[in-house]
């Protein structure tokens, strides 16, 4: 049988990484496949040679992405370009041309992957996009087929190495977040501006993939709450340890009887937790479905190799339905296409989540009164607190409480109210929290 024509858009990290997988792994692929894989054309305006291993096997590299997606030789295109556009613009003109595409694109299909898919329907060919979520982690897989028996109940993930990377230096080191930063930059974990990384975005990319897989919804990438790790301080770390906690930037999606959460944040989580002992640039993700209980995927979220492996996988999977009926494919958001629900999803002051709080009060007498009597008013009782020793001279001292569960909009009246006492100095911090118990 003849080799399998692809088109690869992008020789940068992962779009080398993918040349040298293909090229050291063919033999393998082949026998996975059915058949050959070659790389007949490939586009960049820029890249390395001399880091990339069997560029000598591309058919003919050009720097024309259009005319890449329009050559009737190629029957696959793998986009690894990045970003919205034109990206988009590529990915629907190859549907459009009766071309599969393979993507590691997360914010393309975040934003547009509703219309991305119906385009593909209608032409009858497939969109991979495993590597978008987690670099070589098989999550997309793991829901989409591996855990279709399941009700999927809630996804707790690590699914950013460089928020993780910098968490775990400043719990393990002491050191600052600005300091970690500026080394995630110099060891390439981060970009030059970091803000998709470090502000959530990223992350949030990610997980309105896995909540629209998980539950069965639109992608709705505008509904998810996104909050940075730029404002956690060293001091939050300690606190959290002494109280035997660790805090990860985490996504979570989880289905409750209002709607879908869908939502990134700073999370203090038990220091027993599996999750919270996921260190360094690595991620993970806990699923829990209601026969299976919680599974935990963990490996690379990154990196050329790791994601150029789930791209290669995916590219395995179009080879392999080239001649199947495009009504019995797997589909593309796990749930059939007109069996998408228009479940809501919540505003974030409709989540309910129990909070880390560590506030500056006077040390006198009756303060602490009044904060648990608003804290009381509002319905939220107090599970642990901690009150730190003042410095030599100081008038103010750091509380530290640890709440049960409550509406994050209970919480944000209650804070205000607590802010705005005489007795109180600055903004309180607020970090949430998760038990993650299967």
């Amino acid at each position: 049988m003849e080799p399998v024509k692809v088109g690869l858009l992008g020789l940068g990290t992962v779009g080398g990484g993918t040349v040298s997988v293909l090229t050291a792994n063919a033999a393998e692929i082949a026998r996975r496949a059915g058949r050959g894989i070659d790389i007949a054309h490939a586009a960049a305006r820029e890249y390395r040679p001399e880091t990339i291993r069997g560029l000598d096997r591309i058919g003919r590299i050009g720097d024309d992405a259009f005319a890449l997606v329009e050559d009737p030789e190629i029957q696959i295109v793998i986009e690894l370009i990045g970003g919205y556009s034109p990206a988009r613009e590529l990915v629907l003109r190859a549907i459009e041309n009766g071309k599969h595409v393979v993507t590691a694109n997360k914010a393309l299909i975040a934003k547009h992957g509703n219309e991305i898919f119906a385009a593909a329907r209608a032409h009858g060919v497939v969109v991979g996009f495993e590597a978008a979520v987690a670099g070589g982690i098989p999550i997309i897989k793991a829901l989409r087929e591996g855990l279709a028996a399941n009700h999927i109940e809630w996804i707790a993930g690590i699914i950013n190495g460089t928020g993780n990377f910098i968490l775990s230096e400043m719990r393990d080191k002491g050191r600052d977040f600005s300091e970690v930063l500026a080394e995630a930059q110099t060891l390439g974990y981060a970009e030059a501006d970091p803000t998709f990384d470090i502000e959530g975005i990223d992350a949030a990319h990610k997980l309105t993939i896995l909540g629209s897989l998980a539950f069965g919804i639109p992608l709705q990438f505008e509904r998810c709450f996104i909050e940075g790790i730029s404002g956690i301080e060293t001091q939050d770390v300690v606190y959290a340890a002494e109280l035997g906690y660790r805090i990860k930037h985490l996504g979570i999606a989880r289905r409750s009887d209002c709607g879908i959460e869908l939502r990134v944040h700073p999370t203090l989580i038990p220091e027993r937790r599996l999750l919270a002992n996921v260190n360094g640039v690595m991620n993970a993700v806990l699923v829990k479905g209601d026969a299976v209980g919680p599974t935990l995927y963990y490996g690379a979220g990154a990196g050329a190799l790791p994601t150029a492996s789930a791209v290669v996988a995916d590219l395995v999977d179009v080879v392999r339905t080239l001649t199947t009926d495009p009504n019995n494919r797997v589909p593309h958001l796990a749930f059939q296409p007109d069996e998408l629900a228009d479940t809501p999803v919540l505003g974030m002051e409709e989540v309910e989540t129990a909070y880390y709080l560590r506030l500056s009060a006077l040390d006198q007498p009756g303060v602490m009164a009044r904060i648990a009597s608003i804290l009381g008013e509002q319905g939220i009782s107090i599970e642990a607190i901690k009150q730190k020793e003042p410095a030599e001279g100081e008038t103010h001292v750091h509380l530290v409480m640890l709440t049960h569960r409550v509406l994050e909009g209970r919480m944000q009246e209650a804070l205000a109210r607590i802010e705005a006492l005489d007795s109180v100095q600055g903004s309180v911090v607020r970090i949430r929290m998760e038990t993650l118990s299967g």
